[in-house]
């Protein structure tokens, strides 16, 4: 799994949190270096965490380009400004949080290719619990799970419908919560649900990290065994 890295020190920021050795984020960049489907691999990151990751990723060899750029305050404004380095004949892009380590190769070429057909698609699994709707704390309404998914990443786009999204946001003044509300506004495509996974975890809580080492350690062991 490459050289053991530093934990970025004075931070409590999960992506840079240490599994197996090595900070969540370099674990991510590696699955996406992995596939056949990426051809490169932006990273947006606040100004003062820079130059902590120009040295983590120089130990390491990814086989295809990785850049990083300066973040914003939000997460909107750092894909913005990831999203205004890319040339002008990128085809599709792919957002994904940098602490969602375990996405499988699988999943990544489904939801690629169903973006380059339909021009938006995202990940999504359908919740296991009862999902209610409340005012305060009463019950309204009992929500059919079968109409609901829980939205993951990544979530892929046509370059060109992605990059209106941000700018419309802008200009009306709109903040969302993942890059799929964004394009939905426009209302141009339909955005496809592909099938994700309940591994594909995002690390957020120490009860989290615990299942992430067990992961791990069961991506290892396959890969040891294949």
């Amino acid at each position: 799994m490459g050289r053991t890295a530093p934990e970025k020190a004075g931070t409590s920021r999960k992506q840079f949190m240490l599994l197996a050795g090595s900070p969540i984020l370099l674990h991510t960049i590696r699955k996406f270096a992995g596939s056949s489907a990426v051809k490169e691999i932006i990273v947006a990151l606040r100004a003062e965490d820079l130059e902590w990751a120009r040295g983590l990723l120089a130990k390491e060899t990814f086989g295809k380009p990785v850049r990083l750029v300066e973040g914003g305050d939000s997460r909107q404004h750092s894909v913005e400004n990831a999203l205004a380095t890319l040339a002008a004949d990128t085809e599709l892009v792919a957002v994904h949080d940098a602490v969602r380590p375990f996405i499988e190769h699988a999943v990544l070429e489904k939801v690629f290719a169903e973006a380059a057909e339909t021009g938006a698609a995202i990940v999504g699994i359908v919740p296991v619990d009862t999902v209610k709707q409340v005012h305060r704390n009463k019950i309204r309404q009992t929500i059919p799970r079968e109409r609901l998914i829980l939205a993951q990443t990544p979530q892929v786009f046509r370059f060109d419908l992605l990059k209106q999204a941000f700018a419309q946001a802008r200009e009306d003044g709109f903040a969302g919560t993942d890059e799929s509300s964004l394009v939905e506004r426009l209302d141009q495509v339909e955005v496809s649900v592909i099938p994700g996974s309940d591994r594909n975890i995002k690390i957020t809580r120490q009860s989290d990290m615990d299942l992430a080492k067990l992961f791990l350690a069961e991506e290892i062991k396959a890969q040891v065994a294949s």
